[in-house]
């Protein structure tokens, strides 16, 4: 870089150029032009120290630099400074140049000299290089790989970025160590290293996180031929101590492209696509709408925090009858939200973000609270107790999370209703996680009088064990399986097999999805206990439900 000083008029120095060069401390030279080229009028001892050379026509530093300071001569400026490096790589030295004349009007001749800054450059490439390169494994870390990024033209669809997420393994560092978990990365990331191109570029991004950056002809068909080839690499099991361990990784690509406007953007595509890895269990390539559904998410988990804390939220209640008298049993409260602007928002979509970001906690609570409130409004409409029950769902994360055995005896409290009152449904994967402590925690909810339901049964991970051990009241099987049975013998079988085993059991039935007179009759003969689906009614606002429920409070009169 050029440092340029406007033309100002100096007077001529009459102190001879010797005299001038030993009173600066720095290398430092005169140069008057002889012929076509410079001749040294006079230098000091620095800088015939500094071997830039004193005799002309062999002085390494004019052959360098004569062309500059030629065209400084030619230029209206006293003054210029740049930087200018000299020497093999090794033993490289970097100054910086200053060349000065007393006067524009001084056309062949001017002084020359060079501060040594070696030092400077060789501690802020140290303290660079430590800042991009990763201790433990020596590879580029993340600052370094973004760097690299920044050095190539992601825009053009020739380079792809591939994060390989490790699966498990802060569980393996809890339980071997933390110098087993180095020991682990370090030997990942040579077999990694092992299996990539001389042109590709690995990094380690993350503590359990690697990144390759890859330029590549052929697209994501190239990135995933090698996210095959890790994946390979990885199925080895690893030494460590007295184990052999076996480590899985998610991978995901993201290729480059014209919208990529920071490369920073192509590393967060590629944990996106790592995202979808974890749950589908392959390879991944990033699909340009992941990170807008990501925005509507966030958006959303936003809007329904106000929600929440607004009351904007409220419960519908679907029928669940009894197949054999044809009479409303109780009723399944199911979350309902219609936000400020009039948008209803379904809970195939809200309930995912709910249960992600943790907002299924307040909202169950809310739910609980309310289907408490509901039925001590509908006693109290009835002159008394209703005769039926609500059913409310609770969430993995609730179990997990918050104190639900109070949660639900403060509400039943509250609105003085029996716990008889209330059918609390589960989900196979909320038993699956913690069972010994989850079926702590039901049989506290047992102690409460409450009825326990298996939801969704046979689409999980069923155990025949957990069944048997647990204090579960019902089972609920899956509409996928009730849907279209009548024309499916195998979804006949699968069904009449759910009944025997709940009736071994000593457990009730609930089927859903029930959308035919002829498919409750056929259930009903099979033996199933309760039915639930659109025959009956779809979700209803709680006007409606009590409305429902006159005809059967009238007739238990």
């Amino acid at each position: 870089m050029t440092r340029v000083i406007p033309s100002r008029e100096q007077p001529f120095s009459e102190e001879p150029p010797e005299r001038g060069c030993d009173l600066v401390p720095v290398p430092a030279a005169h140069l008057v032009r002889e012929g076509s080229g410079f001749a040294f009028e006079a230098y000091n001892a620095p800088y015939r120290l500094a071997g830039l050379g004193i005799v002309a026509e062999r002085s390494p530093m004019l052959q360098a630099l004569a062309a500059r300071i030629d065209a400084f001569l030619l230029s209206d400026d006293i003054q210029q400074t740049f930087d200018w490096s000299f020497g093999a790589v090794i033993d490289c030295r970097f100054y910086k140049v200053t060349l000065a004349r007393p006067s524009v009007r001084r056309r062949d001749a001017c002084a020359i000299t060079f501060l040594d800054q070696t030092a400077q450059v060789n501690s802020e490439r140290t303290l660079r290089r430590e800042m991009t390169t990763d201790s433990l494994t020596g590879l580029t870390n993340r600052v370094g790989f973004s760097d690299m990024l920044e050095a190539v033209d992601v825009t053009g669809g020739r380079y792809a970025v591939l994060v390989i997420n490790l699966d498990r393994f802060g569980r393996l560092n809890a339980c071997l160590g933390s110098l087993a978990g180095d020991e682990l990365l370090i030997t990942i990331a040579r077999r990694i290293k092992g299996v990539l191109r001389a042109r590709d570029a690995l990094a380690r991004i993350g503590g359990d996180e690697f990144g390759v950056l890859i330029e590549t002809d052929e697209g994501s068909i190239e990135a995933a031929q090698l996210a095959a080839r890790i994946d390979r690499a990885l199925t080895d099991p690893f030494r460590l101590s007295d184990y052999e361990i076996g480590v899985a990784a998610s991978i995901g690509i993201a290729v480059g492209n014209a919208e990529i406007d920071d490369p920073e953007d192509l590393i967060r595509n590629a944990q996106f696509a790592v995202k979808r890895a974890k749950s589908s269990g392959r390879v991944e390539l990033y699909q340009p709408d992941a990170f807008s559904i990501a925005r509507e998410q966030f958006a959303m988990e936003t809007a329904l925090r106000r929600a929440i804390d607004g009351n904007e939220l409220r419960l519908a209640y679907q029928p669940i009858y009894d197949l054999a008298s044809g009479q409303i049993v109780s009723f399944e409260a199911l979350a309902r939200w219609t936000d400020r602007e009039g948008r209803v928002h379904s809970p195939n979509d809200f309930i995912p973000v709910a249960e992600e970001s943790g907002l299924i906690v307040p909202l169950g609570r809310w739910a609980i609270d309310q289907a408490a409130a509901t039925l001590a409004r509908w006693d109290k409409a009835a002159g008394g107790d209703c005769g039926i029950k609500l059913a409310v769902n609770l969430s993995a994360i609730q179990l997990h999370r918050d104190q639900i055995t109070w949660v639900i005896e403060d509400a039943l409290a509250r609105h003085r209703v029996e716990g008889h009152r209330f059918t609390l449904e589960l989900t196979e994967s909320a038993i699956v996680g913690e069972p010994d402590r989850i079926a702590t925690i039901m049989e506290s909810l047992k102690g409460l009088g409450c009825t326990l339901a298996m939801d969704d049964f046979g689409t999980g991970y069923s155990n025949l064990a957990y069944l048997q051990r647990l204090p579960i009241d019902v089972l609920k099987i899956d509409r996928s399986f009730v849907t279209g049975m009548l024309a499916d013998r195998d979804k006949v079988a699968i069904v009449r097999a759910v009944l025997g085993l709940a009736q071994a059991l000593g457990m009730w039935t609930t089927a859903e999805g029930v959308e035919t007179v002829e498919l409750a009759q056929t259930l009903a003969a099979l033996g199933c206990s309760y039915g639930q689906g659109y025959y009956y009614a779809r979700p209803l606002e709680e006007a409606d439900a009590l409305a429902m429920l006159v005809p059967t409070i009238a007739s238990a009169i």
